[in-house]
């Protein structure tokens, strides 16, 4: 049992470095939970490749949830040890997250939803695998594919055309970042109709930018050295 998990978790991985991930375990859920409700079933989702996204959207993502994306191997330590403090001073009422970009991606693409340690543990465990195996150009070119950006929405190009009339590679720097600061709960901030939180948020997210450098071509030193 040892052998097939890591065997088929292993193949996963390198398969998905060059196939384009269609589907993932939340929308799966999300379905189900529309059902549940009653509701009509949302599922907006298209593949686009990096190339066909806006450079901007990359740059503010960053800028949003992991500046330290193009240096760090998967883990901001940092941000980890920061993020304990956080919840150690607020007793529990009010819990503080420090996930990377890559694992974020390792979460949506492989795993599901949840807090336990099982969960969090295979969520390192698949963080450790595609840093080591995948460029960070796919990582993040999965992640703004899979990632969800809305009810019923997921990835660049479905945002793109069902939040602002466009496609992902002309969503303007202001979209890219409104879109930013959307993502810590893409279902309660609406990046198609920003409140007063969203917009100071967006506003903040595009300072910031100007201190995150572009993502590089493919091929290209991420980490600059």
């Amino acid at each position: 049992m040892v052998v097939a998990f890591f065997g088929t978790t292993i193949l996963a991985v390198v398969l998905l470095r060059f196939v384009p991930v269609y589907f993932t375990p939340l929308m799966f859920i999300r379905l189900v939970e529309q059902g549940e409700r009653g509701e009509s079933l949302k599922l907006h989702h298209r593949w686009v490749p990096l190339e066909d996204m806006s450079p901007y959207l990359p740059q503010a993502v960053m800028a949003g949830e992991d500046a330290k994306f193009l240096s760090h191997h998967g883990f901001d330590f940092g941000a980890i040890e920061q993020a304990a403090k956080s919840n150690i001073r607020s007793k529990g009422k009010r819990k503080v997250g420090a996930s990377t970009i890559s694992q974020q991606t390792a979460k949506n693409v492989f795993l599901w939803p949840g807090r336990t340690w099982v969960r969090k543990g295979l969520e390192a465990y698949f963080t450790a695998l595609i840093e080591l195996m995948w460029s960070k150009q796919r990582i993040m070119e999965v992640y703004l594919n899979s990632i969800e950006m809305g009810d019923g929405i997921y990835g660049a190009s479905a945002v793109a055309e069902w939040h602002f009339g466009t496609t992902a590679k002309d969503l303007t720097r202001s979209q890219c970042a409104l879109i930013a600061a959307s993502l810590p709960n893409p279902l309660v901030y609406d990046s198609s109709n920003p409140g007063n939180y969203l917009s100071k948020r967006k506003r903040r997210i595009m300072h910031e930018m100007k201190f995150v450098k572009r993502l590089p071509p493919e091929g290209c030193d991420t980490a600059g050295r």
